[in-house]
């Protein structure tokens, strides 16, 4: 049998024989009674074990595995256990382990964890262990790398690197989590917005060297689809011709409750490269997109060749500027919600990431703000108009031309009201 002896301040030890009727104290320091009883009742039943020569009973074994170090060394220390080996989790390991109990991950989101993993791996070393990572360090690790990457680089490392510390503590194969109250950069750039207008599109749109990456570019500008992912995965049968839609299956949002599928428009400046690709098909093809379905195709380097072929400097984030140059087209006709329903992506991620104030915005509030100026005040108006200061501007690279105003939209051509900025408009049959 076991007691329990309580000292002054609070603090209390457990007293016991053990199998050489030796006196033995477990000093518990300062615990409450009800915790001071439930290990009482644990170490009388692993000594009991002892003293018989048996296994301790599986509650008592499964509780031994959960308590802590500190704890377990006491009772090691009175002779009731053997002490616990100490076991390194090198930081290599550590991130192969989280990977592999990872198989939903897809493969190319498992591919950008290694290349932002490495990074960790390459500050700290691969060798060290995991467990000894302070929450100094993790704050030096995190300033470093602020200051080497972009903001979006920075942040997206520090949001794995809370990813995958959590998820260690949440398995308890560490007691904490070092990364948990750094707060990572803010994702979104403004910088690398770029609104690509139509007459620079439909210039890439000639350059391109055949139909299918014509269909490709106008994919992803006029069908604002996610590239490579949701053009590789098209097929035929996902076109509805006579409903003017087709279906998009997307890998990234599959988890969501409508299993990443959605229908898009067949909008009237997509039709002509989508009808084009689909003449050129062989009969029996499934995928829309055949030629460049290699893993050995950079879809994004070739764009950029494309693009200076086309007498254009390539913006930043190719792909996806076009995609998020259609939503913000469409965002001036539709409702947002049902914009987002095509697009793909939510509200809040539309607003942050996609949507762009252009030119045009300014153009229309001058122009209807002027107009009601000179209602009101038409002297006034007329006097400014003759002697106010005229400062030209030299032309930005990056401002989209007007493009006139339709009664729907005042800042864009009505959807599907796009004239081409050329007469080489591809014929088809």
């Amino acid at each position: 049998m076991a007691s329990i002896a309580d000292d002054p301040g609070g603090r209390r030890r457990i007293l016991f024989l053990d199998k050489n009727h030796d006196r033995k104290t477990i000093w518990l320091g300062k615990v409450s009674k009800r915790l001071a009883e439930e290990i009482k009742t644990r170490v009388e039943s692993i000594n009991s074990a002892t003293i018989a020569g048996v296994s301790m009973d599986g509650e008592t074994a499964e509780w031994l595995g959960k308590i802590g170090n500190l704890l377990h060394d006491k009772l090691a220390a009175a002779g009731l256990v053997m002490p616990r080996k100490e076991e390194r989790l090198k930081l290599v390991d550590f991130v192969e382990q989280y990977l592999v109990s990872r198989p939903d991950l897809k493969g190319n989101t498992v591919r950008n964890m290694r290349v932002e993993m490495a990074r960790l791996l390459d500050y700290f070393g691969e060798e060290r262990d995991a467990s000894t990572i302070t929450i100094t360090e993790a704050e030096e690790f995190a300033a470093q790398i602020k200051q080497d990457y972009a903001p979006a680089t920075a942040g997206r490392l520090i949001k794995r690197c809370k990813q995958f510390f959590r998820a260690a503590v949440r398995r308890k194969t560490l007691a904490n989590n070092p990364f948990q109250e750094i707060q990572g950069s803010n994702p979104c750039n403004e910088a690398r917005k770029f609104f690509v207008t139509l007459a620079n599109a439909y210039k890439v749109i000639d350059a391109c060297p055949d139909a299918e990456w014509r269909l490709i570019f106008a994919l992803s500008r006029f069908g604002g689809l996610r590239c490579p992912s949701e053009h590789l995965a098209l097929t035929w049968p996902d076109v509805d011709w006579e409903r003017h839609r087709f279906r998009v299956t997307s890998s990234k949002s599959e988890h969501h409750a409508e299993k990443g599928t959605r229908w898009v428009p067949i909008f009237p400046e997509l039709r002509p490269y989508l009808e084009e690709v689909f003449d050129q098909a062989a009969e029996g093809t499934v995928y829309v997109i055949n030629r460049y379905r290699g893993v050995e195709q950079n879809l994004r380097t070739q764009l950029k060749r494309i693009i200076r072929r086309a007498g254009l400097e390539p913006w930043p984030k190719p792909f996806h500027n076009l995609r998020a140059s259609r939503e913000t087209e469409l965002a001036q006709t539709y409702p947002l919600h049902v914009v987002c329903t095509w697009i793909g992506n939510t509200e809040r991620i539309a607003a942050k990431h996609y949507l762009q104030v252009t030119e045009d915005y300014f153009a229309l509030a001058a122009k209807t703000h002027s107009a009601k100026y000179s209602a009101h005040f038409p002297k006034t108006a007329q006097n400014t108009a003759q002697h106010g200061a005229r400062t030209e501007h030299a032309p930005n690279e990056k401002t989209p031309e007007l493009s006139g105003f339709s009664a729907i939209s005042p800042a864009f051509p009505a959807v599907g009201d796009y004239p081409r900025q050329d007469s080489n408009l591809h014929k088809l049959a």
